[in-house]
Order: structure tokens, then C-alpha cells, then sequence
């Protein structure tokens, strides 16, 4: 071996210290190689044949000038640092190239002391790789299963085409909109005994009438909802309207739940328009189980009793004071006549006017119009037991119609029931009371305001109203805006409890 390598490199026989005095490697001074030339080649005193088990010192390192110790320019090739003017000459074998030794990080450079950015930058790029994708099959699954959900409830509703091919068939009898950005929706009430509803009466083979009928208006600003109950026995004038089997019935003056019997939806929508001279915009049907289901599906709603019930006939039996009806209990609570009350149909819809906004304020106060698990159960519920007009047989529909209501304050969705006294010719039935019916048909038609106010403050409040009339409130002779016409009824703002 020539003297400049061995020169440059140290004696073999100091291998603590290489030229220059500088330290060796880290890797080299684990692995305990001793004395290896920088060219590969092995050392005088060792048998050659060890060369192949030992690895390659790495070349010494450059100074902080940028050259190499032996002066040798930092970008010249290594063998010609190895030997002056004579080519190259091949590594002994088995030993390993300065160069590929660094690659292999044996010689110039342990993990540790690789640049830490360069790892940090690849281990975040790899866990960016992995969000992404977890991400993306996150948004997948949850697009499917929205669908999946919205065609499902979206399917559980029932579209009358019926009803809405007779009503066109009369489109001409009906009457005009007035205000056409206010919406006026019947809900229908049916109190069919057949199939799931067999248990609370008789079944008449499936016929059925209105037990529940009631006129709800929405106003054109959504600033105020109003419910007018109509009586089921309330006496009026029933159209010709065609029955299920394609025959005429005659036009007669009989109770208004009849109606429903002899023609469905449609006929009952006509009764009202020409009764009320309202335009009819969308109509709904719910069924007995339908309305238990929702109760349930907003953890019951709170009532308080003065007296207990025991009415066996509406499989209800509870105790006075304030508790929760469960779906059943509600539905028992709503429907019973006999044991509440005077036994009337008139004390039957006030209660059913005070648990709608009972209803209504569990909805909006535990915020299940604004959460998703919470009023999905509910949408479930309504849907299987709707049956609407075209008009609102989507969920797209349904969900337009609520988020408008969303924002009515408690106090302002009102229930009343339209004037009426018992029918002269028989007191078990009802007739309207006029003008007071009259002016608030007017006032829902042109889409103004009413007022309502509990029974016992009803008299103090017409008081109050003939004064204004008279120009006694705001002085004698001077003129006094329109007042606002007030009946007996209540709000979903009203405490059960506190009345």
C-alpha cells in the first residue's frame, strides 16, 4: 500500500485517533473496526480474508474551509484524493465503497442524526394522506345514510290524488285566494276503528268520520299561527260530492263530521270553503297511531289535572295534579268526553287545543325543531301516519311548511273554536253564532289578526272592544283604528298548570 494513503489515513496500529487527530465515526466506533484504510483496502497485519467481515471507515471529513485535510477540493472524486496520477484501482472485495457506505448510513450518518424537518414534513404527509381518506369515507357513508333517511321518511307519506282530482273538478265553485303568500292547511282527525285503531270502539267496517277538524292559518309574514276548531256536530250545508264507489250524494244540512263519511278530504274541504269562504291551500289526515307516536317520540308531554280520571271507555285512568302523558296516555286524554267535564264536545276541544300547544312548546323549547336526532324520530312518526294533497306529500315540502313555523313565537300560535251555541232544533248539536263567526272568517281570509283570551277574561275583553268602537278609549268622536276581534281560547305559551 502507498505511503501517501497510509500517511493521510493514520498508522493502523493507533486506532483511536484517524489523520488529523479527528474522532472517528459514530458507526465505527460501535461496530469496532479498527484500522480500516479509507480505500477499502485491508491493512498489512490483518489476514486479508477479514476484509469481507469488516466495514469501511468512512473518508475524513472537510474542513471548515470546505476542502478536505489532505487539500484535496471538496468537489473532486474520491480516487483521485486515494492515489495521484494513476487510475483508480478496484476495492478489494468484499469491503464497501466510502460512498455507498454513507448511503447505507453505515459510515457518514445514523438515523438520529438525519435532518428532523425532512422526517417530520414525510410523517405528516402521511397522516394528511390518511385524514383525507378517512375523511372522504366519513362524508360517503354519512351522504348515504342522509339519503338512505330522507328517502325513507319521504316515503312513509301517503299522496291523496284523489281528493285532489275532485277538488279540480270544482276548481270553478272555489273560492279565490285573497293573500297569496298566507297559507290555510286543514288537518282532519280521522276516527276510523279499523285495523291498529279496533281497540278504542267499535268497528264499523272501516267507515269513518272527522273526529278532530281544525282550520289552521298561517299568516303571510309567519309571524302568528291561528287554529280554528271546527265542531264535529256543528250543523251546515254538506255539497254533492262523490263517494269512493264513483256515486253522487245529495246536497243536505246535516253535522259536519258526516262530510268526511260520505265524500273523504274532498267534501270536507268543500264543507269548509263554503262555509268559510277560505281558500283551502293543503289539507292533512292523521290517524290515531300517528299522534301517539309523536307524543312519544318527544319524551311525552305535561299536563296537570285538578281531578283524577277514570274513563274506561278511554283506557285512561290518572291521578290529579301536574305529570307527563305518554303517547297512549295522551291519546286516551285528548278523545275522552264523558268523565271530563260537563261530558260536551265543547270541553273536548278545548282540551285537545291546550295539549296541541302543549305540544308545540315541548317542540320548540327542547330545540327538537333545530336538532336532528331529536326530530327525526318525530318526522318518522308524522310521516307513516300522514296523508296530505300533492302539495305537501315530500319531505322537502313538510320541512318548507315547519321551518316557517319555526320562528312563531309560542304566544302567538293561538287555538280557539269558531263561535258556535247549541242548534235550536236540538240541542246535542251545534250552530254557528253570527256575526261573530262571520268577522273572523273575514279576518283569516284577509289574513288579519285575532286575538284570543281565556273564557272567564272573554266578556272584560268584547267590553273593552265596544269602547274602542264607540270612540270611548281614545276619546269621544275621534276616530280609533279597526279593533282586533278576540274570542275565548288559548296559546301554546299558556301553563296548563297555572290556569
Amino acid at each position: 500500500m502507498d505511503a501517501d494513503v497510509t500517511d493521510s489515513a493514520g498508522p493502523p496500529s493507533d486506532p483511536d485517533h484517524s489523520a488529523g487527530d479527528k474522532p472517528q465515526g459514530r458507526s465505527q466506533e460501535e461496530s469496532g473496526t479498527e484500522g480500516v484504510p479509507p480505500e477499502g483496502g485491508a491493512p498489512e497485519d490483518v489476514p486479508s480474508e477479514d476484509a469481507h467481515s469488516e466495514t469501511t471507515a468512512p473518508e475524513p471529513a472537510p474542513s471548515e474551509g470546505g476542502t478536505p485535510e489532505d487539500g484535496t477540493p471538496e468537489d473532486a472524486p474520491s480516487e483521485g484524493r486515494a492515489s495521484e496520477g494513476r487510475a483508480p484501482e478496484d476495492p478489494t472485495p468484499g469491503a464497501v465503497e466510502p460512498e455507498k457506505a454513507g448511503s447505507a448510513g453505515d459510515g457518514v450518518q445514523t438515523w438520529a442524526d438525519q435532518p428532523k424537518d425532512g422526517i417530520v414534513a414525510a410523517r405528516k404527509r402521511h397522516w394528511l394522506r390518511w385524514t383525507a381518506l378517512a375523511v372522504s369515507l366519513l362524508v360517503l357513508v354519512g351522504a348515504g345514510t342522509s339519503w338512505w333517511l330522507y328517502k325513507k321518511l319521504d316515503g312513509n307519506i301517503t299522496t291523496d290524488t284523489s281528493a285532489a282530482a275532485e277538488l279540480k273538478a270544482y276548481e270553478k265553485e272555489r273560492p279565490t285566494p285573497v293573500v297569496m303568500d298566507a297559507q290555510n292547511i286543514l288537518l282532519i282527525g280521522s276516527d276510523s276503528r279499523a285495523g291498529d285503531n279496533r281497540k278504542y270502539g267499535r268497528d264499523d267496517g272501516g267507515s269513518q268520520r272527522s273526529d278532530t277538524t281544525i282550520l289552521l292559518h298561517l299568516a303571510a309574514d309567519r309571524k302568528s299561527a291561528t287554529a280554528v276548531s271546527l265542531p264535529r256536530d256543528l250543523m251546515v250545508e254538506i255539497p254533492s260530492c262523490s263517494t269512493a264507489d264513483d256515486k253522487k250524494t245529495r246536497e243536505q244540512f246535516t253535522q259536519f263530521n258526516a262530510a268526511f263519511e260520505l265524500g273523504g278530504t274532498a267534501c270536507t274541504i268543500r264543507t269548509v270553503e263554503k262555509m268559510t269562504g277560505i281558500r283551502i291551500d293543503h289539507h292533512m289526515v292523521v290517524d290515531f297511531n300517528g299522534f301517539k307516536d309523536m307524543v312519544d317520540a318527544v319524551d311525552g308531554v305535561e299536563i296537570c289535572l285538578k281531578e283524577p280520571i277514570d274513563d274506561k271507555d278511554a283506557h285512561l285512568e290518572l291521578p290529579a295534579g301536574r305529570q307527563t302523558l305518554n303517547g297512549e296516555e295522551a291519546l286516551g286524554y285528548v278523545r275522552a268526553r264523558k268523565s271530563l267535564g260537563n261530558g260536551s264536545d265543547t270541553e273536548r276541544m278545548e282540551r285537545q287545543q291546550q295539549f296541541l300547544g302543549a305540544l308545540v312548546n315541548k317542540m320548540q323549547s327542547n330545540g327538537v325543531l333545530l336538532n336532528p336526532t331529536r326530530l327525526y324520530p318525530v318526522l318518522d312518526a308524522a310521516t307513516k301516519s300522514l296523508t296530505t294533497d300533492p302539495g305537501l306529500d315530500s319531505l322537502r315540502d313538510l320541512y318548507d311548511l315547519v321551518r316557517g313555523m319555526r320562528d312563531v313565537p309560542t304566544e302567538q300560535v293561538q287555538f280557539l273554536t269558531v263561535p258556535r251555541q247549541p242548534y235550536r232544533n236540538n240541542a246535542n248539536r251545534d250552530e254557528l253564532v253570527e256575526p261573530d263567526a262571520g268577522d273572523l272568517f273575514k279576518q283569516l281570509r284577509e289574513d288579519r289578526p285575532v286575538a284570543v283570551v281565556p273564557a272567564d277574561e272573554l266578556e272584560e275583553a268584547q267590553q273593552d272592544r265596544e269602547r274602542e268602537q264607540d270612540g270611548e278609549a281614545d276619546g269621544a268622536g275621534s276616530e280609533s283604528p279597526t279593533p282586533t276581534p278576540t274570542y275565548s281560547g288559548s296559546s301554546a305559551a299558556d301553563d296548563l298548570c297555572k290556569q
